[in-house]
């Protein structure tokens, strides 16, 4: 019995999962992936729309992000799964207010998390990032994506394909693709981008 129990304990190790309820690392290196666990919300309360500072309609038009996220079927919607975002300003940096904490000192205040609905759709509500100055990066927003019983991964950052930048940018597709499709509805923008979860993420489980 106690062999048994050791060789299960060795082989749930190797195959990256934990005995004691840790999550599945997969993914890769993800720096400032531990920022989507400073929410200021539980994960549990989270709605599945959000309004990112900043984000009005006074003399501006905002931005208005949706879609649905699926499975690693590609076709189940995925509800309960934890979305963080955060971007540059119009100005194309991380603009602070002087009291962040954790990675809010990097990624600034311009940032948001939400949780799918049963349906797996997400929104969220911003105004358009810019570049960083004097780089080729094209205009992005990050994410970073928590599913249940996994550790955070990123995927692909959502850009626009009318940011010329966006032309010698090259895309792993984690995720699926994140190039976004602006459409002027008059007093705001829309796009969509549904995420296909474990698409081009390294060591993601297989399905049973």
């Amino acid at each position: 019995m106690k062999t048994t129990g050791f060789l299960l304990l060795i082989a749930a190790l190797l195959s990256g999962f934990s005995l004691f309820g840790q999550d599945r690392k997969v993914g890769g290196p993800c720096e400032g992936c531990e920022a989507i666990f400073e929410s200021p919300i539980p994960f549990e309360a989270l709605k599945s729309v959000v309004l990112l500072p900043d984000a009005d309609w006074d003399g501006k038009k905002p931005l208005g992000i949706n879609g649905v996220v699926y499975k690693a079927d590609g076709r189940t919607p995925a509800p309960g799964v934890v979305l963080y975002v955060y971007h540059t300003n119009e100005k194309g940096i991380y603009p602070k207010k002087g009291d962040e904490q954790g990675w809010g000192r990097r990624h600034g205040y311009l940032r948001g998390w939400m949780r799918t609905n049963e349906k797996g759709e997400y929104k969220f509500v911003t105004l358009r990032p810019a570049p960083y100055p004097g780089r080729t990066d094209p205009a992005h927003i990050h994410i970073i994506v928590k599913e249940p019983g996994l550790e955070p991964y990123y995927i692909d950052d959502y850009t626009f394909a009318d940011d010329p930048l966006t032309a010698g940018h090259r895309s792993p597709g984690r995720g699926g693709p994140g190039l976004l499709k602006l459409i002027d509805v008059g007093n705001m923008y829309k796009a969509e981008r549904n995420i296909y979860l474990g698409r081009n993420i390294t060591d993601y489980p297989a399905a049973p």
